[in-house]
């Protein structure tokens, strides 16, 4: 993408009522506005707030919108030329129930109040192999502390990826951990049993995956 196009769409997400790009500083402080409000003032209902953390193009996010308009979902990515793309469908499908939010995800504390969400999605994350790099690996066990501050009780955490080393690694941790696996499969597409917005739906790059006949792994977990 060149960087005339990426600064139209930065241009074009600061107009949209369904993006939010709080300053480090804003959330640092704990000066983020909708933090514990979103239900009330921004989506008007008490329906379930959804997360998908790493949203790319917020294709799942949008999809998921479209599954289950009893629910809320909100996107997060670091990058906003990239979710410009869902979060310009959600508004031209007048989706209420979809936004997007420009941050880096460990700051996901500053967005979200204490129980203030019902699921979180990790979809495709890169797997940070490298050993130096685990601590920008999405399961993490610091990442896991986070997402159960913002979590309900009842919270449920999924996480569908590509990577066979991200889908060994996360298992791993969670039950060394003593976490709750509800369900793992490591080939979503032979493998039935999956929910269905596991395989009913099929973000640009995993269609790319499909067709070379890599396997797409999902887990469903609790964080206690």
């Amino acid at each position: 993408m060149g960087s005339k196009n990426k600064l139209k769409r930065f241009n074009e997400n600061a107009t949209f009522s369904n993006v939010f790009q709080p300053t480090r500083e804003e959330l640092v402080s704990d000066g983020f506005k909708l933090k514990g409000k979103w239900n009330s003032d921004f989506f008007k209902n008490d329906n379930p707030i959804v997360l998908e953390l790493g949203c790319g193009k917020g294709e799942y996010s949008v999809s998921l919108g479209e599954l289950f308009p009893d629910k809320n979902f909100i996107g997060l990515d670091i990058k906003g030329a990239r979710f410009w793309r869902g979060a310009k469908t959600a508004l031209e499908n007048n989706m209420s129930n979809v936004a997007f939010v420009r941050t880096q995800i460990e700051l996901i504390t500053s967005i979200f109040e204490a129980n203030e969400v019902s699921e979180i999605w990790i979809t495709f994350p890169d797997p940070q192999i490298k050993y130096k790099r685990t601590k920008h690996r999405l399961t993490n066990a610091e990442f896991l502390e986070k997402y159960k501050t913002v979590l309900n009780e009842n919270g449920v955490v999924h996480l569908k990826t590509d990577s066979e080393f991200m889908h060994g690694y996360t298992l791993g941790l969670l039950h060394g951990a003593g976490h709750e696996v509800e369900y793992a499969n490591h080939n979503v597409y032979r493998n039935e049993g999956s929910p269905k917005e596991v395989t009913a739906i099929q973000t640009f790059y995993e269609k790319q995956y499909l067709e070379v006949d890599k396997a797409i792994t999902y887990i469903k977990f609790k964080i206690k």
